[in-house]
């Protein structure tokens, strides 16, 4: 049924934020989880490996710190030259954006009338739309109808590299330190629970920010991490038998 809006008040949905960051502030959480996961999974796999070879729990430490500040620089490098990419054919997108509203004015009417066209609205409504966005910021109006990005709202790589580092090192610290603290005869164990309970909270997190089923994701993740540290053990444990 189409709400009527013959009395319909303009204006933004109380229910529903609407700054316009809210969605960057949600990828950066999103984000950031995923680093927390990447950093438990990562480096519990690593350490349960180190611990099916040896007792040792000098050996554990120094592999697991070892793992930790490799991991999280992986991850600063790797984030870092990837926004950076996107941040360079952002720019690039809008400069050519510029260039062809000052070259082709006209033309560029014409083609933003025609995208909300596309959307639903007729000619006449879809041009007169064109005509006061253009009138109002042309270039915001082309970035985000034809690009789909805002040409003043670029994300920072070091940003990203720092929150990357940061959420790895914090999810890696939880096997590590469970693992190092933990009895010698249960600490596999101990690491094993720890790491469970905080794959199934990362997972309900995530999907709870994507909108998803809950169950799935805690599923997917706990079901995977068990995976990473049952194989490296085993590997683990082969090393032990040929060293002994």
């Amino acid at each position: 049924m189409r709400p009527d809006a013959s009395d319909l008040e303009i204006g933004p949905h109380d229910d529903e934020p609407h700054a316009g960051s809210f969605a960057t502030r949600l990828n950066w959480l999103r984000a950031g989880v995923l680093g927390a996961n990447d950093g438990i999974v990562s480096t519990a796999g690593l350490v349960a490996g180190v611990a099916g070879a040896t007792d040792d729990s000098g050996a554990i430490l120094v592999a697991g710190v070892a793992g930790l500040v490799a991991g999280a620089i992986s991850m600063a490098a790797g984030e870092y030259v990837s926004v950076s990419t996107q941040r360079d054919s952002e720019k690039a997108l809008i400069a050519k954006e510029t260039r062809e509203l000052a070259e082709e004015p006209e033309e560029e009417l014409a083609e933003l009338a025609d995208l909300y066209r596309q959307k639903g609205l007729s000619e006449d409504l879809a041009l007169k739309v064109a005509v006061e966005l253009t009138a109002h910021d042309a270039l915001a109006a082309h970035a985000e109808a034809e690009l789909g990005i805002k040409h003043d709202e670029f994300t920072n790589p070091w940003h990203a590299a720092w929150a990357s580092m940061v959420a790895f090192s914090l999810g890696a610290l939880l096997p590590l330190l469970t693992i190092v603290l933990a009895p010698g005869d249960i600490r596999v164990w101990v690491m094993g629970g720890a790491v469970v309970a905080a794959l199934a909270l990362t997972g309900y997190v995530s999907a709870r920010l994507g909108g998803s089923s809950p169950a799935r994701a805690v599923t997917r993740l706990v079901l995977g991490g068990i995976l990473a540290m049952a194989i490296t053990y085993l590997i683990g444990g082969l090393f032990d038998t040929q060293i002994n």
